[in-house]
C-alpha cells in the first residue's frame, strides 16, 4: 500500500470536484473549492474520521468494498482506469471489468447527480442495480446491497418471494412475464455463454414459475411504464417509470415520476425527506 501516493489522489480527486457536480449546494460560506472531506464522505456512505485518515496517511490500510464506495462517490473524475489505480495504490488487484456492466457511464451519473431529490436509478440490462438516489432508497429499498445472481431483480423476483412484497399481488403475473421476456431478449443478444444464459438455465432449475413462462418464448412481455408500488411509509403509489438507455454500456437510468397534483406525486416528494433521514450509517 503507498499511503503516501493514495491519499495525494483522493486529495486531487477531492478537490477537482464541485458541489453543483455531485448535486450539493455550494454556499456562501464555501473559500476553497472543490468538496470537503464530510462531503465525500457521506457520499461514499462513510464517517468522516475515516475518510479523512486515509487522506492523512493514517489508519488501516482501505478493504475493497470500502475502495469501490470511494469510487462511487468521485465518480465523475475516476475512469475505470483511475479507479483500478486507486485499488492498487491500497494494495488491492484491480476489479474485474466485466465489460464495463458493472461501471456507471459517467453520462448516466451526470444526471442521477441532479436527480438527487427524485427516486432513479441506474441498472444494468440484467436488472442488477448499480446505483440509487436516497428517494430511491426509500421507495424501493437498497438493491445495490446484493451479491451474487442475488444482484439482478429478475433472479430474486422468481428465488425470493420478499421481493414481490412491494408489487401489488394481482401485478405479479405481468411483472414476472415481463422479467422473463427481458431475460429471453437478453440471452438471446448475449449468446449461450453470457451470464444471462448462465442465469436462466439456474432459474430453470429453481424456479417452476420461471420455467413454464420460459417454455412459452414469450420475447416481448406486457409491460407498460405504469407502475404501482407499495411502500411501507407511504401505500400505494401509481407511478410512471421513465427508461433513459445507455445502449453502449447496456445500463438504463430509471426515473420514478407520478402525475402532478395526484397524490402519488405528492407522496413522492415526501420521499426525498425520507431518503435523507435514511443515508447509510458510518463503518
Amino acid at each position: 500500500m503507498d499511503r503516501n501516493q493514495l491519499a495525494g489522489f483522493l486529495r486531487t480527486r477531492r478537490e477537482a470536484l464541485q458541489p453543483e457536480d455531485v448535486g450539493l449546494p455550494r454556499g456562501q460560506r464555501r473559500r476553497t473549492g472543490g468538496l470537503r472531506r464530510e462531503e465525500v464522505a457521506a457520499l461514499c456512505g462513510m464517517s468522516t474520521d475515516y475518510y479523512s485518515r486515509i487522506e492523512q496517511q493514517r489508519g488501516p490500510r482501505p478493504s475493497e468494498p470500502m475502495l469501490a464506495a470511494i469510487a462511487r462517490g468521485l465518480h465523475l473524475h475516476l475512469s475505470l482506469d483511475e479507479r483500478d489505480h486507486l485499488f492498487r495504490l491500497a494494495g488491492h488487484p484491480a476489479p474485474g471489468r466485466d465489460l464495463r456492466a458493472h461501471h456507471v457511464d459517467t453520462g448516466l451519473m451526470h444526471v442521477l447527480d441532479r436527480l438527487q431529490d427524485t427516486p432513479a436509478q441506474v441498472v444494468t440490462s440484467l436488472g442488477e442495480t448499480l446505483l440509487q438516489t436516497p428517494p430511491a432508497v426509500a421507495l424501493l429499498g437498497d438493491e445495490t446491497a446484493y451479491t451474487g445472481l442475488e444482484r439482478s431483480m429478475i433472479y430474486r423476483w422468481f428465488t425470493r418471494p420478499e421481493t414481490r412484497l412491494i408489487y401489488p399481488d394481482e401485478d405479479h403475473a405481468l411483472h414476472s412475464r415481463a422479467f422473463t421476456a427481458d431475460l429471453r431478449s437478453l440471452v438471446a443478444r448475449k449468446g449461450p455463454e453470457s451470464r444471462g444464459a448462465a442465469m436462466s438455465r439456474t432459474l430453470l432449475d429453481v424456479s417452476r414459475e420461471f420455467a413454464e413462462l420460459w417454455s412459452e418464448h414469450e420475447i416481448t412481455g406486457s409491460r407498460g411504464h405504469h407502475k404501482r408500488i407499495r411502500n411501507a411509509e407511504l401505500g400505494l403509489l401509481d407511478v410512471y417509470c421513465q427508461m433513459l438507455l445507455d445502449l453502449d454500456q447496456e445500463q438504463a437510468l430509471l426515473i420514478f415520476t407520478a402525475t402532478p397534483g395526484s397524490e402519488s406525486h405528492d407522496k413522492l416528494q415526501l420521499l426525498s425527506v425520507i431518503g435523507a433521514q435514511n443515508l447509510p450509517s458510518a463503518p
